[in-house]
Formats: C-alpha cells, sequence, structure tokens
C-alpha cells in the first residue's frame, strides 16, 4: 500500500498562494459519515506516488490524518500544469471496495525463451474485491512458470488470500505459451511465358484424347470393341 505523509492545514483562501511556493500541496480529506479534514501533503512526495495511482489505488495517509483514502481528484494549475489541490475520499476500513486492479506480468518464460513460443497476455487486470487493507494495488504474475508450449495461468493459480475476491471464472485464462505460427509462403507469380506454354500443354493434351499420336503427327483411332461393326 502507498503511504503519504501529512499535517492539519489551518491555512486557506488566498494564503496558499505563498505556502505553495514552500512544496507544500493543499488537501481534504471527506467520506461517508466522516468529517472533513484540511492537510497539507508534500508536493514532491505525491508527484512520486501519483505515477503509480491507478483508478482502485488506496493511499494510506500519515500524520495530519491515518485515513485509507483514494485519491477522487487531483487539480493542476492549467498554465504551469502543477498540482494546486488534492480531494482524498476516506474509506470504511470494515467494508469491502470493488474495482479493476492492473495485471503485471513478471520473470522470463522458459517456453518463450528456450522453446520459440509466443507469449499471450489474456488479460491485463482483474475486478477484486477485498477489504482496504487487503486491497491489492496490483496483480503480479510470475510468468517463468510457463515452462513448456501450451502452459497456461488461470484465476485458479492466483494466491491473493482467502479475503480477496476475483469476480472471474476460475478456469478463465489470464496468460499462456502458444506454438510459434511459422509464416506462409506466397508462390511468387507465373511470368507470362510460363502461362502460355502451360496453356499450350493443356490444348494438346486436350486433341489427343481421341487417340494416340502416330508417327507424322496423325493420331490413331481406338481399336473397335468387339460386337459392334
Amino acid at each position: 500500500m502507498l503511504k503519504l505523509n501529512t499535517e492539519i492545514r489551518n491555512v486557506f483562501g488566498k494564503k496558499l498562494k505563498e505556502v505553495r511556493k514552500e512544496g507544500k500541496l493543499p488537501a481534504v480529506v471527506y467520506g461517508k459519515g466522516k468529517e472533513s479534514k484540511a492537510l497539507f501533503v508534500n508536493l514532491n512526495e505525491f508527484k512520486k506516488i501519483w505515477n503509480k495511482i491507478e483508478e482502485a489505488t488506496i493511499v494510506k495517509l500519515q500524520g495530519g490524518s491515518s485515513d485509507d483514502v483514494l485519491v477522487y481528484d487531483a487539480e493542476k494549475d492549467p498554465v504551469r500544469g502543477e498540482f494546486i489541490h488534492v480531494d482524498f475520499y476516506a474509506l470504511d476500513v470494515d467494508k469491502p471496495i470493488t474495482a479493476e486492479v492492473k495485471i503485471v506480468f513478471e520473470g522470463v518464460s522458459p517456453a518463450i525463451k528456450e522453446k520459440g513460443g509466443v507469449l499471450v497476455k489474456v488479460l491485463h487486470a482483474l475486478k477484486i474485491e477485498a477489504l482496504p487493507k487487503d486491497f491489492p494495488h496490483e496483480i503480479k504474475i510470475d510468468i517463468s512458470k510457463l515452462v513448456n508450449i501450451g502452459d497456461r495461468i488461470t484465476v485458479k493459480d492466483l494466491a491473493l488470500g482467502k479475503s480477496v475476491k476475483i469476480e472471474a471464472r476460475e478456469d478463465q485464462v489470464i496468460v499462456l505459451a502458444k506454438p510459434h505460427e511459422e509464416e506462409k509462403v506466397e508462390e511468387a507469380p507465373k511470368a507470362i511465358e510460363d502461362i502460355e506454354l502451360s496453356e499450350k500443354k493443356g490444348k494438346k493434351e486436350e486433341e489427343g484424347e481421341e487417340g494416340t499420336a502416330a508417327p507424322g503427327g496423325k493420331a490413331v483411332p481406338e481399336a473397335k470393341k468387339e460386337g459392334k461393326k
């Protein structure tokens, strides 16, 4: 779980402009049944975790607040592009949340590296239900388990803990190693000379169907069958 230090904020309005120059980012945390709190967070600390934050990423606040939160909104200055305010939504620690969590593939697959297979990533995220304290930031999958061509990793193979529910079929394939399909080599188009020769050959064969060619190029009629005059 990502962590972020905070401190109680007692500065508001126009005075915030000067405080922002000191590297302090104004924030507020609120939630259902919770009293909102005005906070400061360190701007550089927030920027470091911002790129790691997904829709369902839970951040643990420390210091001025000890809530588990989601980043509900992060406002930027339209001209400078710098963060100027953050809204945090406090989660109920006893109530499970449901959201999609990204899948991160790690390791090296022997089936791919040594046996020439092709890695097929079927899923890139999974919908998860869990309490805030157990909710994973990401789902890591070790593809080194794909040893042979045809090996696969399914939802059933994941070990996320008993309190974590995955909203997908157990036999749902997440990633697999499939055989490499060689590209078909297309035949080169025939030259005009080859086509003409082929046509002439076919014509001669059609003309010779009624009999066998005799010396001099004349056809010899087939022998009459007995009983016919």
